[in-house]
């Protein structure tokens, strides 16, 4: 009796063990998030700055893309509705790039899957890769990162206008384009740029 009881314990113990070992392989997603647009109190104006790494390893500078709105589009290889906002996005750069606009992806994910995930997916913009220096950079605008998809519309003088959390979709892009044109024609001034895409 006492002999049984120890070899099913020992059975037992082996089993949660491998079903402990199985679970921590497997990947965590976040928690989707609904789609909405961020409403950010700034005290004054936010200009980002930082630098990540590309997807060969070389360290970029946002400062490169200068005198371009630009999107950062935060992404993952996990997470489903960021991959399929990827072929907008890539149809969106080939549309505006010329007339100052840049997509800028920033993959919160481990280099050798954003690297293996690129092979077939053919960006046409370029793709930053980080995790938590990743989520740094959409914190210093004061939003707190709470999942992805998640775009930052920065404006061509690197200054935060507007975030929004959530699936992009072709009617988000063309408002965008519609209110940073208007910005740039001077018909409206950066804080009602700013309020017109705070409601995406």
């Amino acid at each position: 009796m006492h002999r049984s009881f120890l070899v099913f314990a020992t059975a037992f113990v082996a089993l949660m063990a491998g079903a402990l070992f199985y679970a921590a392989r497997i990947p965590v997603e976040a928690p989707q998030v609904p789609e909405q647009p961020v409403t950010v109190e700034q005290s004054g104006p936010v200009f980002l700055s930082f630098k990540l790494a590309d997807l060969e390893g070389t360290e970029r500078d946002f400062g490169e893309w200068a005198g371009k709105h630009r999107l950062l589009n935060f992404w993952a290889t996990w997470c489903a509705p960021c991959r399929r906002e990827i072929p907008l996005l890539k149809a969106f750069q080939e549309e505006h790039g010329e007339s100052g606009f840049q997509i800028i992806g920033i993959a919160v994910d481990f280099p050798d899957q954003v690297a293996a995930y690129a092979e077939t997916a053919e960006f046409n913009y370029p793709i930053l890769v980080g995790q938590e220096d990743a989520m740094a950079v959409a914190e210093a605008s004061g939003i707190e990162f709470i999942g992805m998809p998640f775009t930052m519309i920065v404006a061509a003088d690197g200054e935060f206008l507007s975030a929004y959390i959530g699936e992009l979709h072709g009617q988000h892009l063309d408002d965008i384009v519609k209110i940073l044109a208007r910005l740039d024609l001077g018909e409206i001034n950066k804080d009602s740029a700013r309020k017109a895409l705070n409601f995406l």
